[in-house]
């Protein structure tokens, strides 16, 4: 069996990384038996003990719970616009908060996962997740209703970085591409099935169902977990850093803040974006900084050491490019599909189907061809691809034949596919097992924040010349800002490489 590993030295510049080959016998960090045993190095392909495939498993039920909670609100946004009384400007924070709420709790999983066990862990996640749901099956307006969008995102954004600290450390180096070929089935097609579930849903309920229907789903999940979960690794005593956590909220607060409003409006209503911009810009600043004075004692709260490591660090920029695209796609075409074609909710959702259903299921391909030939055939296609068919979106008018979206759909999420598992696993590989939950949470965090901005970003664009040249010209300038944002991903793509395992793990 191919690995996914080599030895290229020069994709990491902290040292470190062993020349390739079979795992070590040892543990990668102080662990339960399951730990051990799946970084045993056999010269056979590693068969996982059956725990550890229990714990995985687990997690991904919940994992995919959660991102199609995530998607579902998509398709439900113009009904929420009628039945609520709110502007589109409003409502869009329904999105837009819950990515801001993920990207502030995110930077705190690394203490959470290293502080808590992995069953407290799960079932604080799943706990916030369902009370959330519930909240917002009964919310009485759009103040509470936001509120519970936001107690959800504090669920999911611990769920996500859990899911990959997991992985990580349960997981050989030699399987990591397959099994993260394989998660990518809940990550892709949750979001597959959300815009067509709530269509479904809309079609026949009140927009409360859509939560109706989730709850029991998210219940189910966490009273699995609770009767089969066990816990992996060891937790230590970890000091959280309060004025890390205060600084996370201007820091991606003004900044999404600020690019979702400077869109549109004149000079004097542009002013508080400008500030909010400014705002953002420093308080991140100031959160680095805080970061590195941390890291000499050895507590930051997001270690940016992981950083050091060279395909790390061109991965993130990648998915942060690709984050940028895919989420203002998935706000924009719905709205295409809706506004300009007149397609009702559940047609919207059962047009976006087939591109999320191919992503999902051409996962597990992928992840056995990235053991076999490495990142950069895979990225560099995926990453065309991307940028060709955005550039086609851009050029849709409202007498475009929906055969014609659905494959531009499908070809936009085929190239997501190529980039995200290669991506995952290049930029986590190298890293120390002490920095997994770290760079984990940097991953997500910048994931949710980048699509954040992203959304905003296009959305902004859409709006600031829908209001001077209509709905369609809107569409043209959005979808091309979201192509020629994309070109940058080539540029990275080709400088992707296969990564080696850390062959120590790192004292702390």
């Amino acid at each position: 069996m191919s690995t996914d590993v080599s030895s290229n030295a020069a994709d990491a510049t902290a040292p470190g990384p062993a020349p390739a080959g079979p795992a070590p016998a040892a543990p990668a960090a102080p662990a339960a038996s399951t730990v051990k045993a799946a970084q045993a190095a056999p010269s056979a392909p590693v068969k996982m003990p059956r725990e550890s495939v229990t714990i995985i498993a687990t997690l991904l039920v919940a994992t995919f719970v959660v991102i199609l909670n995530e998607t579902i609100m998509n398709v439900a946004l113009q009904r929420l616009m009628v039945d609520l009384g709110v502007t589109a400007p409003t409502v869009q924070w329904l999105s837009t908060g819950f990515m801001l709420t993920m990207a502030v709790v995110i930077p705190t999983t690394g203490f959470i996962l290293q502080r808590l066990s992995t069953r407290a862990v799960f079932l604080l996640a799943m706990g916030l997740f369902s009370g959330g749901t519930l909240l917002a099956a009964v919310a009485p307006g759009f103040g509470v209703l936001l509120l519970a969008r936001i107690v959800q995102a504090g669920g999911t954004a611990i769920m996500l970085p859990l899911l990959m600290t997991t992985i990580l450390t349960l997981v050989p180096l030699e399987r990591r591409g397959a099994v993260m070929g394989n998660v990518s089935i809940a990550i892709s097609v949750a979001p597959a099935l959300g815009p067509t579930v709530s269509g479904l849903i809309l079609q026949h309920f009140s927009w409360r169902f859509m939560f109706v229907f989730v709850l029991p789903i998210a219940l189910a999940a966490l009273v699995i977990g609770a009767r089969y979960l066990t816990n992996i690794g060891e937790t230590e005593k970890t000091r959280l850093d309060v004025l890390s956590v205060i600084l996370t909220i201007p820091a991606f607060g003004g900044l999404v803040y600020g690019l979702s409003q400077i869109g549109g409006g004149d000079a004097e209503s542009r002013t508080p974006a400008v500030l909010a911009l400014a705002v953002g810009v420093v308080a991140m600043a100031a959160f680095v900084l805080r970061q590195l004075a941390l890291q000499k004692s050895d507590r930051p709260l997001l270690d940016l050491r992981a950083f050091r490591f060279r395909m790390f660090t061109v991965s993130v920029l990648l998915l942060v490019v690709a984050m940028i695209a895919l989420f203002g796609a998935v706000i924009l075409l719905p709205l295409y599909l809706q506004e300009i074609r007149g397609l009702k909710s559940l047609e919207t959702g059962l047009v976006l189907l087939p591109g999320g259903l191919a992503m999902g299921l051409l996962g597990p391909v992928i992840g056995r061809l990235f053991d076999k030939v490495g990142p950069l055939p895979l990225t560099v296609t995926g990453s065309v691809m991307m940028v060709l068919a955005l550039w086609q979106f851009s050029m849709l008018d409202a007498a475009s034949p929906v055969a014609w979206i659905i494959a531009l759909h499908v070809m936009l999420s085929l190239g997501l596919a190529l980039l995200f598992t290669p991506a995952f696993t290049t930029g986590l590989n190298p890293l120390p097992p002490h920095l997994y939950s770290h760079g984990s949470a940097i991953l997500s965090t910048l994931q949710q924040v980048a699509g954040a901005a992203g959304t905003a970003l296009l959305v902004s664009i859409y709006a600031f010349v829908a209001a001077a040249s209509g709905m369609v010209a809107g569409m043209h300038a959005a979808f091309l800002t979201a192509a020629v944002i994309s070109v940058a991903a080539v540029v990275l793509s080709a400088m992707m490489r296969k990564t080696e395992g850390a062959a120590h793990p790192a004292a702390h």
